[in-house]
């Protein structure tokens, strides 16, 4: 079985007058672009530690396949609001996994974009772990919830905006939560 042990979180934004060109700058920026990328959905994997981008970027190789969860949008009308964010919650017990959550968002700042991203990783743990919350309430009070439960430990984003260029280019941006995988065997069948 592949396991991450490792996660880290990055972001970066491209632009280029082609759509996909602009797509490989956003991966340069973020520092993935060398990288085979394969997406994946949204659990955090149990015991994995979280790392700084530095440390974790230490660990890739040329070529290698990177398992991501991955956030991307792109425009190439002029002056529209775009964001990319990846939303983080992790559990009190490091036994029991955690949610990522991916947003791509249109008019969101950074922090409306990260926000919903957060909100989102941390209600799907929340729901999970079995702690009672108002949907209906604001981010900042159901966070408040979830952290008094302490149930849930940390919760936490990273976005990416960027604004269409005037002169009609793609620009893209993107935030991921990179997973640096080990080889575990898997369990004994009895």
């Amino acid at each position: 079985m592949l396991v991450p042990k490792y996660i880290y979180l990055t972001k970066g934004k491209g632009e280029h007058k082609e759509k996909l060109a602009s797509f490989e700058a956003a991966l340069r920026d973020a520092g993935i672009a060398a990288q085979n990328i394969v997406e994946v959905s949204s659990i955090y994997p149990p015991h994995a530690q979280l790392v700084s981008r530095p440390k974790g970027e230490k660990l890739l190789v040329p070529g290698q396949i990177l398992f991501c969860v991955l956030a991307r949008n792109q425009t190439n009308e002029p002056h529209r609001l775009i964001s990319s964010s990846i939303g983080l919650a992790m559990p009190a017990d490091h036994s029991v996994h955690g949610y990522l959550s991916e947003h791509k968002g249109f008019g969101e700042n950074a922090t409306q974009s990260g926000d919903y991203a957060e909100d989102l990783a941390a209600e799907m743990l929340a729901s999970t772990l079995g702690i009672d919350f108002n949907v209906d309430q604001s981010w900042d009070e159901k966070k408040q919830a979830f952290l008094m439960s302490g149930k849930i430990i940390k919760t936490s984003n990273i976005t990416q905006t960027g604004v269409g260029p005037k002169d009609g280019k793609w620009l893209t941006t993107v935030a991921a939560a990179v997973m640096i995988t080990q080889w575990v065997a898997p369990p004994a069948i009895k």
